[in-house]
């Protein structure tokens, strides 16, 4: 028998020397994007937490508002903002999660669920604002819910639910197919493989997506400025039919009148400290829940 040869293979040190050159170069950009991110994101919180030094004390949090600032309190903020988180929370993760199963598990493949996914997936990039004038027309005025917590806990449900659908069905998606082939195995119907197999597997991914929807509802202000919401509401609010304020509204309108009286930029400083103080919680329970429920196949 014949040996073959092996062919030479060329090598071109300057290609590979420009290789990495170029490689060296883009990670010290991003390294040093990281660092800069992360030194702004740092003198954010310094400038925040020192404004907030001398307010944040537990007559500011159990205290209503007030048009003298020393007096001032976010205590009817807070209550209006988990009224109204009580609305999103179970709208949004009955309607998102049902209508996940339905596309991934019940719906065709064809041309009508793309066409639905894509436009499900569109819905979550359209800005806040939009969903504001949405609530405005339809909860609003036409159902006649004016600035009520009802008509903005349905308008923060609108805007977060595009992301709870995605990611339920990103979560549902991954289950191994091997699971359900197992269930169906076993003689269980489709209902049940999706009630005792899918849905307990996909539960952490999709209350990761649903918590980290729910924390952009706490924090947006956009939607509800537009369907009304009042900033400087005495009374505090005792059901879903009442007018309210939350906290990134009261933050909104107190950074405004801090060109009036400078004390109103240490109130809304202040107020900024307990929004974060909660979303870092929230995030906190989606990384628990992940760890915890996580389950490798």
């Amino acid at each position: 028998m014949m040996s073959q040869e092996i062919p030479r293979v060329k090598i071109d040190s300057k290609l590979i020397e420009k290789r990495i050159m170029l490689n060296n170069i883009f990670k010290y950009i991003f390294s040093f994007s990281t660092v800069f991110s992360i030194l702004v994101l740092g003198v954010l919180l310094y400038e925040v937490g020192a404004d907030s030094v001398g307010w944040l004390d537990l007559q500011f949090l159990t205290s209503n508002l007030s048009i003298f600032p020393h007096k001032a309190g976010i205590y009817g903020a807070i209550i209006g903002t988990i009224m109204m988180m009580f609305i999103v929370i179970p709208v949004t993760t009955i309607l998102g999660v049902s209508t996940a199963i339905y596309l991934e598990e019940y719906a065709k493949k064809g041309r009508l669920q793309y066409f639905i996914n894509v436009n499900i997936s569109n819905l979550a990039s359209v800005p806040s604002v939009i969903f504001g004038l949405l609530g405005l027309t339809l909860f609003g005025r036409l159902m006649n819910l004016g600035s009520s917590i009802l008509a903005g806990g349905l308008t923060m449900s609108l805007l977060v639910l595009p992301i709870v659908v995605v990611a339920a069905q990103e979560a549902i998606r991954a289950v191994p197919g091997f699971l359900r082939e197992a269930s169906y195995a076993m003689g269980a119907d489709k209902w049940t493989t999706i009630r005792k197999v899918v849905l307990p597997v996909s539960l952490p991914g999709i209350l990761t997506g649903t918590i980290l929807a729910m924390s952009r509802a706490i924090g947006e202000t956009a939607p509800l400025v537009v369907l009304g919401i009042p900033t400087l509401i005495m009374k505090i609010p005792s059901s879903v039919m009442d007018d309210f304020t939350i906290l990134p509204i009261q933050i909104y309108y107190w950074t405004l009148d801090a060109v009036l009286k400078p004390e109103y930029a240490n109130l809304a400083a202040a107020t900024v400290v307990v929004l974060l103080i909660i979303l870092f919680l929230m995030n906190s329970v989606a990384i628990l829940i992940r760890n915890k429920f996580q389950q490798r196949f």
